[in-house]
C-alpha cells in the first residue's frame, strides 16, 4: 500500500508540475503575442556614460553613491555633492554635457515613438511581463509591490514602458529581472516626472521630459535622466548596468502546490538494540602515610623512705633463792636488753641513677639491710638464751626443792 501511494503520490506531484510548467508558457506565449515584435534597443549615444543628467541642476542630501557621470545644463547647479561618492565623471555643464543632453533628446523621442504598443493596467505590481512596449490607458504608471520582467532566455531583450504623465513607486517596492531580462535593455519614457519611493528597488534608464525624484533609500540599476527639470537624490545608490552577451543565468519560482495524500498507516517491525557492555577500570590509588613518632616524656615517682624503729626489749629474770639444808642459794636477776634497731628503706624510682642503667627500684644500701638482719637476730636469739636460762634455773630450784623436802 505504501508503495502504491508513494507511485500516485508521484504521479500527482509530476501533474502539477507539468500543469505549472503549461501555464507558464501559455502565460509567456499570451505576453509575447500582445507585447508584439521583438523591439531593438533604445540608442543613448553620448548620454550612455551618464548615471544623472539633469537640465536644471543637481541636489544631494544624505550620502550618495553614483557609479557613472554626473552633469546637468543649460542650468549647472549642484548643491550637497559633498557627500556623494561619484566613480565617474562630474562633467557639471561643459560641452560633454551638452552633447549628452541632445543626444538625451534624440533617445526620448526614438523610444517614445515605438510600436506596436500593448496597453496594460496603470498598477504594475505583480505583473510578470515579457519584452515589448506597453502604456496604459490613463498614461501614468504606478508600481507598489513586485514587477516581474522575463527576458524568456533573450539577453537582448528589450522592455519600454512610455507613460504619458508620471511614474510613481511606493515604498520598498522592486523590479526582478528573470530568464536573461537584463536592466541595461530596460527603459522609462516619462512625460513629466517621476518618483520613486523610500527603498525602491528600481531597474532602468528613466528618459523624463521634466523632472526626477528618488527619495530616501532609493536604489536604481540604470540611468535617472531628466531634459528639462532637475534631479533630486537623497542618500541613493545609482550604478550605470552594462549589457552581456549571452543571457544571465536567473531562477523563476513557481507558485507553491499543494497535493493531500490520504493517510496512510506504516507498522514498522519492533527493532531491538543491544548495547555493548563497558568495562570502566579505575586505577588503583596508593595512599602512603608518613610514619608518626610519639615520644612520651619519662616520669620519676619519688617515693618518701620509711623508718621502722623496733622498741627496745627488755627481759628481767627474777632472782631465785633455793635453801637446802646445807646452804642457801641465791641466783641474781639478770636483765638481758635487745638494743632498739632502726631500719630506713628508701625506694629508688625506676631509671634513679643509684640503680646504674637506669634499670629497677632497690635500696639504696642492701648491706645496710643485712646488717639489720642479723641484729635482729641476734637480739632475738639472746632473748631466746635468756629465756632458757631462767627455765633451766626454775627448773634446777624446783627439783633442789623436792630433794630437800625427801630429806
Amino acid at each position: 500500500m505504501v508503495k502504491a501511494l508513494q507511485v500516485r503520490t508521484g504521479t500527482s506531484m509530476m501533474r502539477n508540475m507539468f500543469v505549472v510548467i503549461f501555464g507558464a508558457m501559455l502565460g509567456a506565449t499570451a505576453f509575447a503575442s500582445t507585447a508584439g515584435a521583438a523591439q531593438a534597443t533604445v540608442g543613448l549615444g553620448t548620454t550612455s556614460s551618464f548615471a544623472v543628467l539633469a537640465g536644471s541642476g543637481i541636489t544631494n542630501t544624505g550620502a550618495t553613491t553614483i557609479a557613472g557621470d554626473v552633469g546637468t545644463f543649460p542650468t549647472p547647479a549642484e548643491t550637497g555633492f559633498g557627500s556623494i561618492t561619484l566613480n565617474g565623471a562630474n562633467d557639471a555643464g561643459n560641452s560633454v554635457t551638452q552633447g549628452a543632453k541632445n543626444d538625451l533628446v534624440t533617445a526620448y523621442n526614438d523610444a517614445a515613438g515605438r510600436t506596436p504598443v500593448s496597453t496594460i493596467p496603470t498598477e504594475l505590481g505583480g505583473s510578470l511581463l515579457s519584452g515589448g512596449v506597453y502604456d496604459s490607458a490613463a498614461g501614468t504608471f504606478g508600481l507598489t509591490g513586485t514587477l516581474t520582467l522575463n527576458g524568456q532566455g533573450d539577453a537582448s531583450t528589450v522592455f519600454i514602458f512610455d507613460a504619458a504623465s508620471t511614474v510613481i513607486t511606493a515604498s520598498s517596492s522592486s523590479i526582478v529581472l528573470e530568464n536573461g531580462a537584463q536592466a541595461c535593455n530596460v527603459f522609462w519614457v516619462v512625460g513629466s516626472s517621476e518618483t520613486l519611493g523610500t527603498n525602491t528597488s528600481f531597474v532602468g534608464t528613466t528618459l523624463a521630459l521634466t523632472s526626477i525624484t528618488l527619495d530616501t533609500g532609493a536604489t536604481v540599476a540604470g540611468r535617472e535622466l531628466a531634459r528639462n527639470g532637475a534631479v533630486t537624490l537623497d542618500a541613493n545608490t545609482i550604478t550605470v548596468p552594462t549589457c552581456s552577451a549571452s543571457a544571465p543565468t536567473t531562477t523563476t519560482t513557481a507558485k507553491p502546490t499543494t497535493t493531500t495524500a490520504k493517510p496512510t498507516t506504516t507498522t514498522a517491525k519492533p527493532t531491538t538494540t543491544t548495547a555493548k557492555p563497558t568495562t570502566t577500570t579505575v586505577k588503583s590509588t596508593t595512599t602512603t602515610v608518613k610514619p608518626t613518632t610519639t615520644t612520651a616524656k619519662p616520669t620519676t615517682t619519688t617515693v618518701k623512705p620509711t623508718t621502722t624503729t623496733a622498741a627496745p626489749t627488755t627481759t628481767t629474770v627474777k632472782p631465785t633463792t633455793t635453801a637446802s639444808l646445807a646452804k642457801k642459794t641465791t641466783a641474781a636477776a639478770t636483765t638481758t636488753t635487745v638494743p632498739a634497731t632502726t631500719t630506713t628503706t628508701e625506694v629508688i624510682p625506676s631509671g634513679f641513677p643509684a640503680t646504674g642503667g637506669g634499670g629497677t627500684s632497690g635500696t639504696k644500701d642492701e648491706n645496710l639491710l643485712w646488717f639489720s638482719a642479723i641484729a635482729l637476730l641476734g637480739g632475738t636469739g639472746a632473748a631466746i638464751i635468756g629465756l632458757r636460762r631462767r627455765h633451766l634455773m626454775r627448773t634446777s630450784l624446783t627439783e633442789a626443792s623436792r630433794t630437800s623436802e625427801r630429806l
